[in-house]
């Protein structure tokens, strides 16, 4: 079993990624850290406490992290997924405390007493990995692996044509955390080729009469509209979920491309940009995995299982 520790900004997708990893026993997930990102922070902090009280998995700890990127100003996505961050304008109320120890010192403190034992899933924006390795300059030798959903490679983002949201809010940790680390990354292009939920699929989900697939029948309108408006797709995307996936079965990863990665900083139409370097431009070693093509249905598969309450490996048997 791999010893996991999850970094979110928790809203609609971000708690399937949960749900799966949660569910894996492939994977333990030892802490969750909370990144500004999707919408404002403390909704995000209740929104992953809800998610792991409907797991009945409240003996996972939430540690509050960086409430802003590094440097630039914070935009949220409420546009995508409502004020509150699960699909409307209400926040969960859970009345579970959040451990007192800040995000980047558990992370720190996790990796450094086992070495090359515990693997990071980044499914928000890359500010708290950013500050780990600014403060450990061998975080990349003493983290197992590092899962990363973000950046649009070979293909338009979802904010702007360059890029995707998570790189595109803090473009600055984005760029030191794929400069300082090695990554395996699943991004827009490839969520959007294989990690949408298809109509058939969401109304199996929410035929499912479990906790976890009324949460997902709550979070999930927000997707089915944004895809339809913006994308002329009948399906909900999961990028955090096919994150979550990819890290828990090597099974479904199809095409599997090394590269140099590096992201552009700077302000402007380029921000947040990802860019795959063919050319040996970067003067660096291949040293990111960008997954390129999944098993689409048996990513369905994956995730149906652990919305019905089984280790979602178990639908690869």
């Amino acid at each position: 079993m791999d010893r996991v520790i999850v970094d979110t900004d928790t809203a609609a997708d971000d708690t399937q990624a949960l749900v799966l990893a949660l569910r894996s026993d492939r994977l333990m997930v030892e802490g969750v850290t909370i990144v500004a990102g999707n919408v404002a922070f403390d909704a995000q902090v209740e929104n992953a406490k809800h998610t792991l009280q409907v797991l009945d998995r409240t003996d996972v700890p939430i540690h509050e992290g960086a409430e802003r990127p590094l440097l630039k100003e914070w935009s949220h996505a409420t546009d995508v997924h409502g004020e509150g961050g699960l699909g409307g304008g209400a926040v969960p109320e859970t009345g579970v405390d959040s451990a007192d120890e800040d995000a980047v010192e558990f992370i720190l403190e996790t990796v450094r007493a086992s070495p090359g034992e515990v693997s990071l899933l980044c499914i928000g924006p890359l500010t708290n990995v950013a500050l780990a390795a600014a403060r450990e300059p061998d975080l990349d030798e003493l983290v197992d692996e590092v899962w990363v959903m973000g950046g649009a490679v070979d293909h338009p983002g979802n904010v702007t044509p360059a890029a995707e949201f998570n790189f595109w809010v803090d473009p600055d940790a984005a760029k030191r955390v794929l400069g300082d680390l090695s990554v395996h990354l699943v991004d827009w292009g490839v969520t959007l080729r294989d990690g949408v939920l298809g109509r058939d699929a969401v109304d199996r989900a929410r035929a499912l009469e479990t906790p976890a697939a009324d949460l997902f029948g709550t979070v999930v309108e927000p997707a089915l509209a944004y895809a339809r408006e913006q994308h002329g797709i009948d399906g909900a995307p999961q990028p955090d979920g096919l994150a979550a996936a990819c890290m828990i079965a090597p099974e479904i990863r199809e095409s599997v491309r090394e590269v140099a990665l590096a992201v552009d900083e700077r302000e402007g139409l380029t921000r947040g940009f990802s860019l795959a370097d063919e050319s040996g431009t970067l003067d660096r070693s291949a040293d990111a995995r960008v997954i390129e093509a999944v098993d689409r249905e048996a990513f369905a598969d994956l995730f149906l299982a652990a919305l019905a309450g089984d280790p979602p490996e178990t639908a690869l048997d």
